[in-house]
């Protein structure tokens, strides 16, 4: 138990991490001291600072043997030094005090302007999807930098800032309208005074004088002024709250600025918000990026590398603080953090009803940034767990013989091929036939294991009849699988027919495929007991389906691989009458897949098959 911990031990490490905190603090951006980049030591011509620790670029740039004045001097390292330009050039409102002051960078601020910096340095373009926690002063790096740009190395470098709502983006422009209107006019690098300019008649858009530099704003709720602009950066802020609707979404959006911006250098595209639950377009560009699967660096600053939480306690404080850490609290001292942050992180935490709320608002990770509110059905630190299984799969389709063509377009993915020995099911969840309906999805799991796993999935939009097709030559696929099809669909369509005595679906089906779920139903009149084709989901049925995929992902009792099915749990919700569904904007398709084989497999109903199998006919 963590109150039987050697606290002498503690006060000694405690120190020791102190010391070490305080060591890498040190920073001065004017002699460049903790600055970041590769620098060297240089004499200055300024009479107030004899030495400086300048960008390794400056003194490398064919200008720096030409320099003759202080102000030469400077203009030159503002040039190759985004640290010393900020606290020379930027004035910025300080949010403590209200006043105007230079632009010192924080902590996070650095190395988040370090990542940026390192791409520009090495001649790469700057993109960056930036996961934002509290207020560290992201928007204001960004605008900055993108300012940077504009004043120092580029004219006719026009950029835009976008955000949920004009007001938004209006005052994020208010940052760069506060920089030019007190910056040194000896350090500007343009012919004109440092303002901005009306653009023609535009509402919208100001010039930057003497560079000739664009600045756009937008909102994803009017976005007409981003068709068709000239672009080389863009500042898309809390794109996780951009309206996702069949006129507007944050893809079509941030499709048409990526569209409208050279993969060049010094061109930037940052795209940052604070997290607003799972599986949104957000969410879903951060864990590509996070998993390199796109040009974005991901950016995330946890609540601890920011400087103002923390509050000193004393070695006496510390005695009384440590039994009555939490195990979250605990491991966040073996984690490496100082007692001082800890002991901000307890007492602030009494502030809230729970420990969910306390790590939403104070993130530590970015699952804990991502935790949406309590009404999800499955828990965050669970689906994470899942998502180690995930994995990219072969695409292809099954051909007339039988076989697994690989094929790049295919839509059918697979895990693992069939191995002959093996016992698996196939479970169809059935949506509708345009896109923008629901999707259409065939998923497979091998059943022999220790635990079921997921080893292949089709998912689209597509007529039914041919949908029925597709699962057959699937569930043929993996020997002859148990098919279990979610009837509801194609029972209200047969209901709904047009009595011109062609067979439904679901009597297909039963005529052509000799392995199927099938569901005992009682007569109320009769109280005849028949067999019918399909998993029928009902509120009973459902409960029943959805507590077994709780219990499978509580217990690590299913092995996943689509990131589709990861994102799908993460949004699924209890709703206030105690039924489940996705949320708005969502989708359960692939959930539901899961939910029902694994419900299907604890009854373990798979029929018994005539031998030798019979031949399945073409529709």
């Amino acid at each position: 138990m963590k109150n039987t911990r050697d606290i002498e031990e503690i006060l000694t490490e405690n120190a020791r991490r102190r010391t070490a905190r305080a060591a890498r603090g040190v920073y001065d951006p004017l002699t460049g001291t903790g600055a970041f980049g590769d620098r060297v030591e240089v004499s200055t011509p300024l009479p107030d600072m004899h030495t400086a620790l300048v960008p390794v670029a400056m003194t490398a740039d064919p200008d720096y043997r030409l320099v003759k004045t202080p102000a030469d001097w400077e203009r030159l390292r503002c040039r190759h030094d985004f640290e010393y330009w900020c606290v020379r050039c930027v004035t910025v409102k300080d949010k403590d005090t209200g006043k105007n002051v230079p632009f010192r960078l924080n902590t996070p601020q650095r190395r988040v302007a370090a990542m940026l910096d390192g791409c520009r340095v090495a001649g790469k373009p700057m993109r960056m999807v930036m996961l934002k926690a509290r207020q560290w002063g992201g928007s204001t790096l960004v605008q900055m930098y993108m300012a940077w740009i504009q004043s120092m190395h580029r004219t006719g470098w026009n950029s835009l800032i976008c955000a949920h709502v004009k007001d938004s983006a209006a005052n994020i422009r208010g940052m760069y309208t506060t920089m030019l209107e007190h910056y040194p006019v000896d350090l500007w690098e343009g012919e004109e005074a440092p303002a901005f300019k009306p653009f023609e008649r535009s509402q919208n858009m100001r010039v930057i004088a003497g560079r000739n530099c664009r600045v756009t704003l937008a909102s994803a709720e009017n976005q007409d002024s981003i068709r068709g602009a000239d672009l080389a950066m863009a500042h898309l802020s809390e794109t996780a709250f951009w309206p996702n609707t069949p006129t507007k979404s944050p893809d079509d959006l941030i499709r048409a600025v990526i569209g409208s911006i050279a993969w060049q250098p010094y061109t930037l595209i940052v795209m940052e918000s604070t997290a607003n639950g799972i599986g949104n377009y957000f969410h879903t560009e951060w864990l590509r990026a996070e998993n390199g699967k796109s040009n974005y660096m991901p950016a995330f600053v946890p609540w601890h590398e920011i400087d103002k939480y923390r509050t000193p306690v004393s070695d006496e404080g510390i005695r009384e603080l440590v039994p009555a850490l939490t195990d979250y609290e605990w491991r966040l001292w073996q984690q490496g953090l100082t007692m001082d942050q800890i002991n901000w992180y307890h007492v602030t935490a009494r502030n809230y009803q729970s420990a969910k709320q306390m790590q939403a608002e104070y993130p530590g990770t970015a699952i804990e940034a991502f935790t949406t509110t309590g009404s999800n059905v499955f828990s965050t630190e669970k689906v994470e767990a899942l998502r180690a299984g995930v994995r990219a799969g072969e695409h292809g389709h099954i051909d007339g013989h039988g076989r697994f063509v690989p094929q790049p377009e295919g839509r059918l993915e697979v895990w693992e091929r069939c191995d002959p020995d093996g016992d698996y099911i196939t479970t169809v969840d059935i949506g509708g036939r345009w896109a923008g309906a629901d999707w259409s999805v065939v998923a497979v799991m091998r059943t022999d294991t220790d635990s079921p796993r997921v080893v292949a999935q089709w998912r689209g939009h597509i007529d039914h009849d041919l949908l029925a097709n597709r699962a057959i030559d699937i569930a043929m696929y993996y020997n002859q699988a148990l098919l279990v099809v979610e009837s509801n669909t194609l029972e209200s369509e047969a209901a709904g027919g047009t009595g011109d005595g062609s067979l439904t679906v679901l009597e297909r089906l039963s005529r052509s495929y000799p392995c199927l779920y099938m569901r005992q139903c009682v007569d109320r009149l009769t109280m005849a007991v028949t067999d019918r084709v399909g998993f029928h989901t009902n509120r009973r049925t459902k409960d029943a389906a959805i507590d077994a995929l709780i219990r499978a992902v509580r217990e690590g009792g299913y092995v996943e691989r689509s990131e589709t099915a990861i994102n799908e749990l993460f949004t699924y919700s209890h709703l206030s009458n105690g039924s489940y569904a996705a949320r708005p904007g969502c989708h359960d398709d692939v959930l539901m897949t899961r939910a029902i084989a694994l419900y299907v497999i604890q009854q373990n109903t798979r029929p018994s098959l005539p031998d030798p199998l019979p031949q399945i006919p073409v529709w």
